[in-house]
């Protein structure tokens, strides 16, 4: 499938194209379909769970004070919002080869 450690979005729809039969112009639109589609949610706030596969999780970090490490300075951190993915069950036990 691919040589290199990056799985990219052209990859993706190679392998749609090559598993489903989809023209390569019907898989590029299908993979950016979805991921589109998994965007917009984590835009609006919404936490995505594909099923064997894991969750998107976002999650708000309040203000706090950080330190710059060159100086030693205190410098607030403001507040924002974080996004955690967490492999499913099955996704663990595949990547550990346990399947």
């Amino acid at each position: 499938m691919t040589t290199s450690p990056t799985l990219t979005r052209a990859e993706l729809g190679e392998v749609v194209h090559e598993e489903l039969g989809l023209s390569r112009s019907e898989s590029v639109q299908l993979v950016e379909t979805v991921l589109d589609t998994v965007s917009d949610a984590l835009v609006r706030g919404e936490n995505v769970k594909i099923s064997s596969f894991g969750s998107f999780i976002l999650r708000d970090k309040n203000r706090r004070m950080g330190r710059n490490p060159k100086t030693g300075e205190e410098v607030p951190i403001e507040p924002r919002r974080v996004m955690t993915f967490r492999p499913s069950q099955i996704m663990r036990e595949k990547i550990n080869g346990k399947d």
